[in-house]
């Protein structure tokens, strides 16, 4: 991943506000759907993203072989390996965050999984970009409230532990795939981005799963209903809706409202799976929902001192 700083951003919209509302809904349901399903993770993981490239795939070959060709060539091959590398990052995170929601809680591995922006807040650092003062007290508050409001704790088992583990090493490979795709939803679509780098991502835990002998086929129906569930909702309404937020909004503030998932796959959790928030559910929420506030208006604080008044010809942004 290059250090430079991703360019210039055109400011967020009322569409792009709309979009990380779905998103953030979206994603609320992956863990839970993921504890419900009776299959290997790695399995499931494996099947979200295959089915999601056969949906994305024939209107990316169809509309956009253009921009596919140009990744392949001069200087756009940059920008196709930041493609591939999200692809790679984004199966590490499901090949680790996916096991732990069945090893341990779903709100442990939620909350845990919540350690992302610190680890995108670092990135960001390297980047060159360094972070005013309100976003990282907003990224403590924020983390701090998803744990509390999902009641996360450390296992006291061997399964367990090695859940919430999975849970943190999950959280920083996520903050890995939304930097590699800030820098590449600078200049290429959301389709094409989001096919390729779900197509690499398929594509290697289907050799994983292969390899280990993790068994592909012959669950009962609920399970199915549950893996289209998640191709539908968490992967083309969550991860594939801030994928394209990403042109507008920074990788930071995005791994931020990633947090709000915490408490809707808690709630979902409790309501369908029987799993009860623990009692300081309603403070750390308060405290997650000031997190995120102060990150927002923080970043945006920031974004109106840095941005130029106007983005320069070749900055136009990408068709959606």
């Amino acid at each position: 991943m290059s250090s430079a700083a991703p360019p210039p951003r055109p400011p967020v919209d009322p569409l792009t506000v709309g979009v990380l509302v779905l998103a953030v809904a979206s994603v609320s349901s992956s863990a839970p759907l993921i504890a419900f399903a009776a299959a290997p993770a790695l399995a499931v993981a494996c099947w979200r993203n295959l089915l999601a490239v056969t949906v994305l795939a024939p209107f990316t070959l169809a509309r956009r072989r253009a921009e596919l060709r140009a990744l392949t060539v001069g200087a756009g091959r940059r920008e196709g390996w930041y493609c591939v590398l999200s692809g790679v990052a984004l199966a590490a995170h499901f090949a680790t965050w996916m096991p732990s929601a069945q090893l341990t809680s779903v709100a442990a591995a939620t909350a845990l999984g919540a350690t992302q922006p610190v680890w995108q807040g670092l990135i960001a650092r390297w980047q060159g970009r360094r972070l005013s003062y309100p976003v990282w007290v907003g990224i403590g508050v924020a983390v701090t409230g998803a744990v509390l409001a999902t009641g996360a704790d450390v296992g006291v088992s061997g399964r367990a532990l090695a859940g919430d583990l999975l849970a943190v090493v999950g959280g920083m490979f996520a903050a890995v795939y939304t930097a590699f795709g800030e820098r590449a939803r600078a200049t290429i679509s959301t389709t094409t981005y989001t096919t390729i780098c779900y197509g690499v991502c398929a594509a290697i835990l289907l050799l994983v799963c292969l390899v280990g002998g993790v068994r592909l086929h012959g669950w009962g129906t609920s399970t199915w209903v549950a893996i289209v569930g998640l191709v539908v909702g968490a992967q083309l309404l969550g991860h594939s809706m801030f994928n394209h937020a990403l042109r507008r909004v920074s990788a930071t503030t995005i791994s931020v409202l990633i947090l709000l998932e915490a408490p809707g796959a808690a709630l979902i959790a409790w309501a369908w799976l029987g799993q009860l928030p623990r009692p300081y559910a309603l403070p750390g929420l308060t405290l997650l929902l000031a997190g995120v506030v102060v990150v927002v208006l923080g970043g945006a604080r920031a974004g109106r001192r840095a941005t130029p008044a106007a983005l320069p010809a070749d900055a136009a942004p990408p068709a959606p």
